[in-house]
């Protein structure tokens, strides 16, 4: 089944368990909310804390990606605020195998993910330890940038080494996810769809992601 999955980095803060309510009633799947320090990306965001907080408003998956660097001294934390998912940056630790190990250990889903220019090589050597591939889809660091088109291929990429290794593993795309590309991306092979702007800046939730759905039906 395919899952959408609105980015919180792009919600209204003022108002966040609103925001979330929202994207809960329009059938979103999970709540995406990304994780920055200001070193291994130039923003930051959020800590476990606010994972904690809207653990506590919403029954949706939390699907949490850490872009930060030493990403094994946090995983107990954001696994003990209610993360379903926690994802870490191929290139933030020298140990993936431990990053992921301790993930899971904490009883928690675990996803890799590299920046649009890394190589998947990464991947042949973890892949049948994680539950989640994403695809990053823009640089990360910022909401709001423009769908890197090459992206595509990436997708059609790790799509075709999950399916060569029978893995069950989802494959999740995010970086300026629209309707208007939305269907390019799940034909390529993707399960997972992590969209913020496009959702939280439009006038209506419950039609955007209505209207995205359609179009994963149509191009599916």
């Amino acid at each position: 089944m395919k899952k959408l999955a609105p980015s919180i980095l792009s919600a209204d803060f003022t108002c966040l368990a609103k925001e979330i309510k929202a994207v809960e009633d329009a059938k979103a799947d999970y709540i995406h909310i990304d994780i920055m320090d200001g070193h291994f990306v130039p923003n930051i965001t959020v800590g476990p804390f606010i994972v904690e907080a809207v653990r506590r408003v919403t029954r949706l998956p939390l699907d949490v990606h850490l872009m930060i660097e030493r990403p094994e001294q946090y995983i107990p934390a954001f696994a003990k605020a209610g993360s379903d998912i926690i994802t870490v940056q191929v290139e933030s630790t020298p140990h993936l195998h431990r990053a992921v190990q301790m993930i899971r250990e904490n009883g928690v889903r675990a996803g890799v993910t590299c920046k649009p220019s890394t190589p998947l090589d990464f991947l042949e050597h973890i892949i049948d330890d994680v539950d989640l591939v994403l695809v990053m889809s823009v640089n990360p660091g910022f909401g709001g940038q423009e769908f890197i088109p090459a992206s595509l291929e990436k997708v059609k990429a790790v799509r075709k080494i999950l399916d060569s290794r029978h893995s069950s593993a989802e494959l999740e795309i995010d970086g300026g996810i629209k309707v208007g590309n939305i269907g390019a991306a799940s034909k390529a092979g993707a399960d997972v769809f992590v969209s913020g702007s496009a959702i939280f800046g439009s006038d209506d939730y419950k039609k955007t992601i209505r209207a995205m759905r359609r179009e994963l039906r149509e191009k599916h």
